[in-house]
């Protein structure tokens, strides 16, 4: 009777902590508004990369990038959210990016960010 108290009291907390993993890699976390909310008060690690020939990337993605090109408006907003986080455009800017150069960003399950350079 132990062993099957204690095998579902396992079943439990394991299934809690798939369902709270489950949320935290949302597909709507990459979305317009969630990732300009996110980026404002972004405080983590983040990575860096660049877009050989961006005009080309916005019609024709890359098949290797799972990274859906922003519209004008979007990519817009992105600057303007990390503009508004003081720390991470500072982040950006001691690395030599400049926000103006920043079209996309994409978070990730473990709460890192990618931020895409043309």
């Amino acid at each position: 009777m132990k062993r099957a108290i204690s095998f579902a009291v396992l079943a439990v907390v394991s299934s809690l902590a798939f369902s709270t993993a489950s949320r935290a890699d949302s597909l709507a976390m990459n979305d317009g508004p969630v990732i300009e909310k996110t980026l404002k008060t972004f405080d983590k690690p983040f990575d860096v990369k660049y877009l050989n020939d961006y005009q080309n990337q916005k019609t024709q993605p890359d098949a290797a990038d799972a990274t859906i090109p922003r519209t004008e408006e979007g990519v817009q907003n992105i600057r303007a959210s990390i503009s508004a986080n003081k720390s991470l455009a500072g982040k950006l800017e001691a690395k030599g990016i400049d926000i103006d150069n920043v079209v996309n960003a994409q978070q990730a399950a473990d709460g890192s960010m990618t931020f895409f350079i043309k």
